[in-house]
């Protein structure tokens, strides 16, 4: 069986509540561009496959890179030593030459041995004969890259699932802050939920500002809020902060406002069918978007009708070309990100 995206955080939490009961299946290829769930469920399954006494015999550990395909299902083919079974993993499998051959092992696999490829941001091709045959015999797990605009929402669900409940706020902050990256992602809730009070079920801007170091006041996510509202002193005064920000990077920047002009430009034009929009409509227009935030998409839409969202949207072409290198003149980053803005504003 193979993971969908909405369900991959599901199957995941099954392999290795599986594991930990000591089930096992014959073949697990673990792959896709986001490795945190390939690796959770991987070392899931070497933490409690073989016990400590039979790692020494049972154990095969290698990478791709290091491995042919035929020693691989020779080893696979093996006779656990004094035990039920034996574990097989290839870390970084995407590196093995010919790596389809394993197809011939997984078409008959051994009850007796777990075998897991690891790949780490790389999937198989599913055309080939050895994503059939690991479909058939084991379990698929893809795990894709998400959007930026999906890692809030990620984020919540990642906090739901640990009994805490992270305000909206402080799940766009903190998803600001650390990126797409999933791992960096728990890393960061690990020291966060290490500093909170002991009984804590909820987490705060405030926590985000004081543990992971952000401040919301200068973000851009405090920053296209204040563009919606067309709040023009609040907008240049943080966009005049971020540019000037040791880690800043224009064309990150540009995405981001690009991304919140997409969907007002999308709210709007579900607005001018007429009628008051269903609420999956909505959901579409605004996807990604917490429902704790409609209210200032309602007034980014009366602000920036559809020919100034669209001029505005052209206007970021502009500067993520700009922001690349593009022919800017002399001006420098910040300059330009303060530019860009005064201009949205005058849009």
């Amino acid at each position: 069986m193979a993971a969908r995206k909405e369900d991959i955080s599901v199957l995941s939490n099954q392999l290795i509540e599986e594991a930990r009961q000591g089930v096992f299946r014959p073949v697990y290829v673990l792959m896709g561009d986001e490795p945190y769930y390939p690796e959770l469920v991987c070392q899931a399954i070497l933490d409690n496959c073989i016990d400590e006494f039979g790692k020494d015999f049972n154990e095969t550990v290698c990478f791709g890179a290091d491995v042919t395909p035929e020693q691989i299902i020779t080893a696979a083919r093996r006779f656990p030593m004094m035990a039920d079974r034996q574990l097989v993993v290839v870390k970084e499998a995407q590196m093995m030459k010919g790596i389809d051959e394993i197809a011939i092992y997984c078409n008959e696999p051994l009850d007796s041995t777990v075998l897991v490829l690891l790949l780490r941001g790389a999937s198989l091709d599913k055309r080939k004969a050895l994503y059939k045959a690991a479909q058939k015999a084991g379990v698929v797990l893809e795990s894709p890259a998400l959007r930026d605009y999906e890692i809030p929402g990620w984020i919540s669900r990642f906090y739901g699932e640990r009994g805490l409940q992270i305000e909206p706020e402080a799940a766009n902050l903190l998803a600001e802050s650390v990126g797409t990256d999933l791992s960096t992602i728990a890393v960061e809730t690990d020291k966060l939920l290490k500093n909170l009070p002991e009984g804590s079920t909820s987490v705060s801007v405030a926590d985000i500002e004081k543990n992971v170091g952000i401040s919301r006041q200068f973000s851009i996510f405090e920053l296209t809020k204040e563009l919606s509202y067309r709040n023009a002193p609040k907008a240049l005064r943080i966009a005049a902060s971020i540019g000037n920000a040791a880690r800043f990077n224009m064309p990150q920047a540009v995405s981001a406002l690009y991304m919140h002009f997409y969907r007002i430009l999308k709210y709007g034009a579900l607005l001018s069918r007429g009628g008051y929009p269903s609420a999956e409509d909505k959901a579409s227009a605004l996807a990604g978007v917490n429902p704790y935030f409609y209210k200032e998409y309602d007034a980014a839409v009366r602000n920036y009708p559809l020919p100034t969202a669209m001029a505005v949207m052209s206007l970021l072409c502009e500067y993520d070309y700009l922001g690349k290198g593009g022919d800017g003149g002399a001006a420098t980053p910040p300059e330009l990100m303060v530019e860009l803005i005064s201009r949205i504003l005058n849009s």
